[in-house]
């Protein structure tokens, strides 16, 4: 893969969720929620601000994060499923 986030974003590869089986029902993949976890795989060099600093990200490509359930963009590179969003939306490092 070959993409450099800007600014302030950065390319999470969502992790796949747990199958969880209760009983004899079986839930569509249509049906499934989405995961909010992922592992980051490429990162913004930072956010420049008003008076021109700059701001340092404070995630790291490897990092698994947590991040809000309908934040990003969701892009397809290669064939697989990435999200681009914003270091903001991320909610937590794991």
């Amino acid at each position: 893969m070959n993409i450099k986030p800007l600014a302030d974003r950065v390319v999470v590869k969502p992790l796949e969720a747990e199958e969880k089986k209760q009983g004899s029902i079986i839930i569509p993949d249509t049906a499934k929620e989405k995961p909010m976890q992922g592992e980051i795989v490429a990162v913004g060099p930072g956010k420049v601000t008003e008076s021109g600093q700059k701001v340092n990200m404070e995630v790291k490509k490897g990092d698994k994060v947590l991040y809000g359930k309908y934040s990003g963009t969701e892009v397809t590179i290669d064939g697989k499923d990435y999200l681009i969003l914003r270091e903001s939306d991320i909610l937590a490092i794991l």
